[in-house]
């Protein structure tokens, strides 16, 4: 005790780095988690996951992935339940993330077990070379 007492702005500094080391870690369980292209197709193919495309319907209709199934995030925010069982892993894309990390909110407030986000989303996708069909 007297050790931390003589040196209270060296234990200070411990305490505060430690913490911002753990900070990650915790935060990571409230977000959804992330899968490269490579994780999320095996998803696909091996557990049924659902891809969602929570994109607006203009930029769906330029492009998107062949097996995404379109629910923008206005009406995914109206109706949570359209998403699919609660229960079936779900891969969220969009764009880039931002939208999906908001979906993946909305479902998760849903009740929701298995959400997962597209790194890199549709950007990503087209720069791994991978197809992508315009409706």
């Amino acid at each position: 005790m007297k050790f931390i007492s003589d040196n209270i702005f060296l234990f200070g500094v411990a305490t505060v780095s430690g913490s911002l080391l753990l900070w990650p870690l915790l935060s990571r369980q409230t977000r959804a988690g992330s899968l490269s292209i490579t994780q999320a197709t095996q998803l696909m193919n091996k557990e049924s996951a659902t891809l969602i495309d929570v994109r607006r319907a203009e930029d769906f209709a330029k492009g998107s992935i062949p097996q995404a199934k379109h629910l923008p995030l206005e009406t995914l925010q109206a109706s949570p339940e359209n998403a699919g069982k609660k229960d079936k892993p779900i891969i969220l894309m969009c764009q880039s993330g931002v939208d999906a990390t908001k979906a993946a909110h909305i479902l998760r407030k849903a009740g929701f077990t298995k959400i997962f986000s597209l790194q890199g989303g549709l950007t990503g996708w087209q720069a791994a070379g991978l197809p992508v069909i315009k409706k």
